[in-house]
């Protein structure tokens, strides 16, 4: 009887510490009981917002503003269906006077720099610039023109062209770029984001089939691109170039400002060339191999030459 005694009181404080420890462990695990893990926010716009390879895009994205940003007209801006409307209406004529509002395009083929003269043109006015489009990426990190199509922002981007295209707009910046640079720049960003890159991998797609295509699609858009806005727009257009921007900067911000006729503001313009680097001018990137084969390199010189001879560009 004894023995059955201390068998059964064995068995009892085993049973006790089980349920205690069952107990113990579901406290442990009730929600909210330990502190919750901080989700970084991955924007569409950004798929590689946390990509350890590239630490500085794992810093907040934030811009220091040389001047707080404002509408030049602060009860013009409109709703982003309106805006979207304006551009995509087909009734709008490209002979309609009304469509005329004195708007300034800010026209580049897409990897040409524009988000980056967007950046340099907010810095040294304190003015917003506008889109076509609605980049949340952008909207989120210092533009919040983004679908603002009026005379409220200095200038508006836009990668179209055409008669609807460029129908509201009475004057034209149009931003120009080497094809080469600039199509590897798009496909960086189609891949990677404003600031990202296209991993090595991305080039050999499809065994290359799908670079090669790009490359095709991309040089042909950007021929049309440039030709359809230099010969065709019939507003006041002043041709800037990429290389020029970069090696010249002062000079053609002061340029751009004249054009727009926006008064320059020294103060300002000092603070821009300091901060002119700011945070969607991708860092350069030495791939190991070269994208581009002989007879893409012979197609995108052949095109290039023609494009600049018509700009007036001499190409050494």
């Amino acid at each position: 009887m004894a023995l059955q005694g201390w068998r059964l009181c064995g068995v009892t404080v085993t049973i006790v510490i089980y349920i205690g420890g069952v107990l113990f462990l579901s406290m442990n695990n009730v929600p909210g009981s330990h502190p919750r893990r901080i989700r970084t926010e991955r924007f569409a716009e950004f798929p590689n917002y946390r990509n350890q390879k590239n630490p500085r895009i794992n810093q907040k994205m934030t811009i220091r503003w040389c001047k707080e940003l404002r509408y030049m007209q602060p009860e013009l801006p409109v709703e982003p269906e309106s805006a979207a409307f304006e551009f995509n209406n087909p009734n709008i004529s490209d002979n309609d006077d009304n469509t005329k509002t004195g708007l300034t395009a800010l026209a580049s083929f897409p990897g040409s720099g524009n988000t980056w003269l967007r950046y340099l043109l907010q810095q040294s006015t304190g003015i917003l610039t506008g889109s076509i489009y609605k980049d949340y990426g952008l909207l989120k990190t210092g533009f919040p023109g983004e679908n603002i199509c009026n005379s409220s922002v200095l200038l508006v981007k836009t990668h179209e062209w055409g008669p609807k295209a460029w129908a509201p707009f009475s004057k034209a910046i149009l931003l120009v770029r080497d094809p080469e640079k600039a199509i590897i720049a798009e496909f960086n960003r189609q891949s990677g984001g404003h600031v990202g890159f296209a991993s090595p991998d991305r080039y050999k797609r499809t065994k290359g089939k799908y670079w090669q295509q790009f490359v095709t699609n991309k040089l042909r858009g950007w021929e049309l691109m440039n030709l359809n806005w230099a010969r065709n727009f019939t507003g006041s257009i002043k041709i800037v170039f990429y290389d020029d921007l970069i090696n010249n900067i002062e000079p053609e911000l002061r340029s751009i400002l004249d054009f727009l006729r926006f008064p320059i503001d020294e103060g300002l313009l000092r603070c821009a060339l300091v901060r002119k680097e700011g945070i969607f001018r991708r860092k350069k990137r030495v791939l190991s191999f070269d994208p581009y084969t002989p007879l893409m390199r012979a197609n995108i010189e052949e095109r290039k030459q023609y494009v600049y001879s018509v700009l007036g560009r001499t190409v050494n």
